[in-house]
């Protein structure tokens, strides 16, 4: 009974800080977990969308997940029911969502880089198009578009905010624009067609099971293992890929339907990342600041061979490009609105460490 009162204490006291004719849609229900009403969750077996289905497993919540035949199953619970499809793929996005009332759409294709970049677009607009489409026609009753704040502008000198949209000519690369373009599709499907939509934007998620591993996880792979000597001046922002997954789950439950929210940690110098890496594992921390300038070459070559081998580089043209700017965000309104909390971004790094070592990323 007491645990009752303080949820409903907490979803009266956030009602009571929603703008005028936002109240009564986030009261209108509080949402419970129901056995036969599943959550389906997409990219589930990847890096963040794990994280989420586990956040949602240990509320109670009855897990549907859409996976790829060729999915990597370690980061799946075996009690999940397992949905085998594909996001451009129509009928396997109305057979999933057939009894469901929420959907976490986490999938993404994240690559800064890619052979051919049209895939990068198809995955990420395509595919969030069809499902949101399928989610309209099957009558969800809300869906949680996991975005990213890539598709904010970063303020010079300052912190980014919900308030700053960027254009898609405006974003440097194919996975940067496909997320913008992407985002306001769910924006204008919100609008135009009621999709009953809740965006959030994560900043630079770290921790346990980043299995592909994501370009932040190769960065923290090669500076454990001792192989970035330098940096370049830049910085982001680093949370806990668990307190980001909670932070969607605070999105579904009291988040505005229409309404974007940064969900970040710590806004942190490269350098102070990589010497925070340095002291977890015992090694001495990189001292060298290299000039992006010098970066170039190494970048166009990386690529070149890139394209020889089919290997994804670990430096690419675009991401220098997006370095050029501290990469730093004002999470403010999820705390204010959500109850969005983050824990200090070095567990995150520590998390995410030990579980690349005892995988035997770490060599």
């Amino acid at each position: 009974m007491h645990d009752n009162e303080t949820r409903l204490a907490r979803v009266v006291s956030r009602v009571q800080r929603l703008p005028d004719g936002a109240a009564a849609s986030a009261a209108d229900d509080l949402i419970q977990p129901s056995p036969s009403s599943p959550v389906l969750v997409t990219g589930a077996s990847g890096f963040l969308g794990s994280a989420i289905a586990a956040a949602l497993r240990a509320r109670g919540w009855s897990l549907r997940l859409l996976v790829r035949p060729t999915s990597p199953r370690a980061n799946l619970a075996p009690d999940d029911l397992l949905c085998e499809g594909d996001l451009r793929d129509r009928a396997s996005l109305t057979e999933a969502l057939k009894g469901v009332r929420f959907v976490f759409h986490a999938a993404a294709d994240y690559r800064l880089w890619a052979r051919n970049p049209e895939e990068i677009f198809r995955n990420n607009i395509e595919g969030t198009r069809l499902l949101m489409e399928e989610a309209l026609r099957a009558g969800v009753q809300r869906v949680v578009y996991t975005s990213s704040v890539a598709t904010l502008k970063p303020v010079e000198g300052g912190l980014a905010t919900e308030d700053r949209p960027l254009a898609e000519g405006e974003a440097i690369g194919a996975y940067k624009r496909s997320k913008v373009a992407a985002e306001r599709l769910v924006e204008a499907m919100t609008r135009r067609d009621g999709l009953p939509a809740v965006i959030v934007n994560p900043s630079t998620p770290i921790g346990p099971r980043d299995v592909r591993p994501t370009p932040t996880g190769r960065i923290i792979i090669e500076a454990a293992a001792g192989r970035m000597p330098g940096f370049v001046d830049t910085g982001l922002n680093l949370a806990h890929v668990d307190d980001v997954a909670a932070g969607h789950v605070a999105a579904l439950m009291y988040g505005r339907i229409g309404e974007r929210y940064i969900l970040g940690g710590e806004n942190v110098f490269l350098a102070e990342m990589l010497a925070d890496i340095a002291r977890i594992v015992g090694r001495r921390p990189p001292r060298l600041k290299i000039p992006r300038v010098a970066v170039y070459p190494l970048a166009y070559g990386a690529e070149l061979m890139a394209r020889i081998r089919g290997v994804e580089p670990f430096v690419t043209l675009d991401g220098l490009r997006m370095a050029r700017r501290h990469m730093f965000f004002d999470d403010a309104k999820a705390r204010r609105e959500l109850g969005y909390t983050s824990r200090p971004y070095r567990e995150g790094l520590a998390d995410a460490i030990a579980w690349f070592r005892a995988h035997g990323r770490l060599r």
